[in-house]
């Protein structure tokens, strides 16, 4: 029988959803109890974050297995220093503090799907010679820092494409689509615009399709899973008419946010608008969207952008971490009006309460965002207007966020356990 009893590891939450980013530190407590003295060979706890993906295709002699995978840090510290001759550890309640940094470099999102997981463990273990170590596991919600270009993200985007139909038939169907945002968190709600002329002989249906992308990759392969979170179905478009069709796109709460940099696990998401047109190729338009944090988006919408102020962009926030100080953009770069631009984005120095607590990679907005395909007055919700050009003024702190609620929790990625956490294989480091 062991003579440990109640291995418990805790650590500190850094905020309300208990997420830790790039840069941040995990603080905690390893305790237990020894029934007697008991000599042991050390004390450690270790954090790690790996990805893996596996899947096999065919079967039988045909069935080929692919896997794939990557370490992305791996930190481990003492309590009771490693020694061969073990150390006496006295009758009685143990209690060991430790703390760990995780490293400031671009690491994925904690992930969970069919083929493959990106998954971040805090471990530790008391062990004994020749005994199997007594150790306990907690999983850690990871969210990465590497949002690209988020600043232009909170534009519109439009799109347009016209469609000879069938044999069938004869005419031509023309699809002009805008979506107020390419930006999102889960939960949120996009609203999306489609006008359809129907100069065909057929009747025609308007469409809009959220898109989940999953792709796997190992050894040269890769596996494709794509997934509908949300679909609505507009009213029937008679020949040689024209309608227009609004939806408002609701982001389901558990969506997991966008995965594009792991090299062997990606999670893309796209609004697909387009025309049901019978026995015909459907014409479409595709709106890529990267979802986010909902902290991500209230920072970036509340930051100054100079005189050139653009009007608010999206809902209400939902963060409730203060503003962050940061030096204003550089000199503004006139534009026309009824565009989206912006001036390029300076490295910052970021304060967040936690989670978002270090310093974010520089990113620089493109100019030449085009303009939304429909005027801002038809559709206020889906455009963003420069306010007139004025002379520069003084640097102003950027607004407080609203209050009174809180950012929606983080999003269930895993079950409570898995068998595969914490277990080495041939294809899993340990």
């Amino acid at each position: 029988m062991s003579p440990i009893k109640d291995l418990n590891l805790t650590y500190q939450a850094l905020n309300e959803q208990g997420t830790f980013s790039a840069g941040d530190t995990i603080s905690g407590t390893v305790s237990f109890i020894l029934i007697k003295d008991t000599k042991v060979k050390s004390v450690a706890v270790k954090a790690k974050g790996d990805a893996h993906v596996h899947w096999t295709e065919g079967t039988g002699d045909d069935k080929k297995t692919y896997t794939a995978h990557r370490r992305y840090f791996k930190e481990k510290k003492y309590c009771v220093p490693e020694k061969d001759s073990g150390t006496v550890l006295s009758k009685g309640p143990h209690q060991f503090q430790f703390s760990f940094r995780i490293p400031q470099e671009d690491i994925p999102s904690s992930f969970m799907g069919s083929s493959g997981r990106i998954v971040y463990l805090l471990e530790a273990s008391v062990s004994r010679s020749w005994r199997f170590p007594s150790s306990i596991q907690k999983e850690l919600r990871f969210v990465s820092k590497s949002f690209p270009h988020i600043g232009q993200a909170l534009c519109p985007q439009s799109g347009s494409v016209s469609k000879e139909v069938g044999t069938f038939s004869k005419g031509q169907v023309n699809l002009s689509a805008t979506v107020n945002k390419k930006a999102c968190y889960p939960g949120d709600t996009l609203s999306a615009f489609a006008n359809i002329s129907n100069n065909s002989s057929k009747d025609v249906a308007s469409k809009f399709n959220l898109l989940q992308k999953t792709v796997y990759r190992a050894g040269g392969n890769t596996n494709v899973v794509e997934k509908s979170l949300f679909k609505s179905v507009g009213d029937i478009i008679r020949p040689n008419t024209e309608a227009t069709a609004s939806c408002q796109v609701k982001i389901p709460d558990d969506t997991i946010y966008t995965v594009h940099n792991c090299e062997i696990i990606s999670v893309e998401y796209y609004l697909k608008a387009y025309v049901d047109i019978s026995f015909s190729f459907d014409p479409e338009v595709v709106f890529p969207l990267v979802l986010v944090p909902s902290s991500v988006l209230a920072f970036y919408a509340a930051e100054p952008m100079g005189p050139y102020q653009p009007a608010a962009v999206g809902g209400q926030s939902h963060s409730d971490f203060p503003p962050p100080a940061f030096p204003m953009g550089p000199n503004p770069v006139p534009i026309a009006a009824g565009a989206c631009q912006y001036p390029p984005h300076p490295t910052q120095q970021v304060n967040m309460a936690s989670g978002y607590n270090n310093q974010w990679p520089q990113q620089t907005t493109p100019y030449g965002f085009p303009p939304a395909a429909f005027p801002p007055a038809a559709y206020p919700q889906s455009s963003v207007q420069p306010a007139v050009p004025t002379a520069p003024t003084a640097p102003t702190a950027p607004p407080q966020f609203p209050q009174g609620e809180n950012p929606p929790p983080y999003m269930a990625l895993f079950p409570p356990a898995h068998d595969f956490l914490g277990r080495s294989g041939p294809d899993q480091k340990s």
